[in-house]
């Protein structure tokens, strides 16, 4: 991106956001923009780092402080004070941020995370299957789908009722394990307990000590009509519950689109391919075309050649979250006929005797250009 854009608009926030505003903010925004969902989208991932950049700014009061009244021109740094790369380390790190956008997804890439801090649901995906029509129209689309929620017996200890989990004997109930190595700290978390800094030893026999049961829910989502095969809808807080008081992550319902037997889509204009007759085709003729919702009058003029196109207007798929529409384009498919009787073919031969060539502009085309480039 050459022109730098204000770390505000970035976010999509008000100068006088609070911080809780602009955290929520850039979490939405992460998400949104993270390569993970947009694999080789070169825009995607410069929007991520344009999102995080903003967000290492405004995060920080110091930094927003100078920001406001400099803008990107700190006297004090000598510049743009914010284009030496993104510090996390006053937010818990890289992987804290991850773990708090897709749900700790991200292995031990978090291990700074304190063990008792909220943490963002896991993420899930629905891949929906509709028709060709249902995608043009918009519909409303009930499914079932499994998600792991707090078990009921336990609630989420995962020790068994009466009893309550211990602190962990490896970290002492830290969550994460310090090892030195001359200058340098290395923090991971705790192979034991996993980063809660507890650790069952009578575990609840319904969720076997993971404090989650996997349980079906049932979701309704609106498709918006002219959404496109493998489109997806962001379902907010239908993910996962998070833990420590943490949000629910967020349900992505990628559409499939079952093929039509006559139309194809290219963007948001429909083609089809019409047969018409040689006869239609020579004389022209009034024909049905059919639409996505019945049919409309059309009149192939005369001397219509194969594979021409017309364009019906307004014919084709909404465009999405518009009043717009695109077009039908009905390219017409000219059918020789076949077996034909005698007298079919007598009648073909008497015309052929009358016609001078003229007729045939393509054909006469091509033999003036032999004629001429052997004479």
């Amino acid at each position: 991106m050459a022109n730098k854009r204000d770390y505000y608009e970035v976010l999509g926030v008000d100068k006088n956001a609070t911080a809780e505003e602009i955290k929520k903010a850039y979490r939405q925004k992460a998400k949104q923009y993270h390569p993970d969902l947009h694999p080789g989208d070169k825009e995607a991932e410069a929007h991520f780092k344009e999102v995080n950049e903003a967000n290492e700014v405004l995060s920080d009061p110091d930094k927003r402080a100078r920001y406001d009244q400099f803008g990107f021109n700190d006297p004090m740094q000598g510049g743009n004070p914010f284009a030496g790369g993104m510090d996390f380390s006053g937010m818990g790190g890289m992987g804290d941020i991850l773990d708090q956008i897709f749900g700790g997804g991200f292995g031990g890439m978090g291990s700074s995370r304190r063990s008792n801090a909220p943490v963002q649901g896991n993420d899930l995906r629905y891949d929906l299957k509709i028709s060709f029509e249902e995608a043009a129209d918009g519909c409303e689309k009930s499914f079932d789908f499994y998600r792991n929620e707090v078990c009921d017996v336990c609630h989420g200890t995962g020790a068994k009722p009466g009893t309550k989990p211990g602190t962990c004997p490896t970290c002492k109930g830290q969550g994460q394990i310090r090892s030195s190595s001359g200058w340098m700290t290395q923090v991971r978390t705790c192979p034991t307990c996993g980063g809660s800094g507890k650790v069952v030893t009578d575990k609840c026999t319904s969720c076997g000590g993971s404090g989650r049961m996997r349980k079906r829910r049932t979701a309704t989502v609106k498709v918006p009509a002219g959404i496109n095969h493998g489109q997806t809808i962001v379902m907010g807080g239908q993910g996962e519950p998070g833990r420590n008081g943490g949000p629910n992550g967020d349900l992505y319902v990628t559409v499939s689109v079952r093929a039509h037997k006559l139309f194809r889509r290219d963007g948001y204009n429909l083609l089809l391919d019409f047969p018409i007759s040689f006869t239609q085709a020579a004389l022209g003729a009034d024909v049905d075309i059919p639409t996505l919702h019945g049919s409309v009058k059309y009149h192939i003029p005369e001397g219509t050649q194969n594979d021409t196109e017309f364009r019906i207007k307004n014919q084709g798929i909404p465009v999405l979250h518009s009043s717009g529409k695109g077009d039908l384009i009905v390219r017409v498919r000219v059918e020789v006929p076949r077996r034909l009787n005698e007298k079919q073919k007598d009648l073909l031969r008497q015309f052929e005797a009358t016609t001078s060539g003229k007729e045939y502009e393509t054909r006469k085309g091509f033999l003036d250009k032999l004629k001429e480039a052997f004479s």
